[in-house]
């Protein structure tokens, strides 16, 4: 009895782990619609020497995100909480960028610049990515 216990908890894990290994399938979109990436990055504003202005962050969209993204992009200010690598809870000013395109290989490496960008310029230890599969019209 226990040998089969085990068979069967070990392959309804196998089946489980497999489950996660399909990709998600874009939805399906309105024939006045088409199917496109929304990142949305999540990028904090503490940085060793204060936080990130308004100018600043006006000075990035222009000269970082904008070249990168001539679709067009959509940000706000949020409130975040995370946890660092240290393990300590923060909570700061976040600016929330989104941007909606066609996917491609050469724009996914366009939106890690973006993000390494950043990282660099304001001495950021990480920015969140939530990428997902969009309808979009005009």
């Amino acid at each position: 009895m226990a040998l089969r216990l085990k068979s069967f908890l070990s392959s309804a894990l196998l089946l489980s782990s497999l489950g996660a290994c399909t990709s998600i399938q874009p939805p399906t979109c309105s024939p006045d619609e088409h199917s496109v990436v929304l990142d949305t990055l999540y990028l904090g504003t503490a940085t060793p020497n204060g936080v990130v202005t308004a100018e600043e962050w006006a000075a990035f969209l222009r000269d970082t995100v904008t070249p990168t993204s001539p679709e067009g992009l959509t940000s706000w200010v949020a409130s975040g909480q995370w946890k660092t690598s240290s393990g300590l809870s923060k909570q700061e000013q976040t600016y929330v960028l989104q941007l909606a395109y066609e996917g491609d290989q050469q724009k996914d490496q366009a939106v890690r610049r973006i993000i390494q960008s950043y990282k660099s310029r304001f001495h950021q230890e990480a920015v969140m990515r939530l990428r997902s599969q969009a309808c979009r019209s005009f």
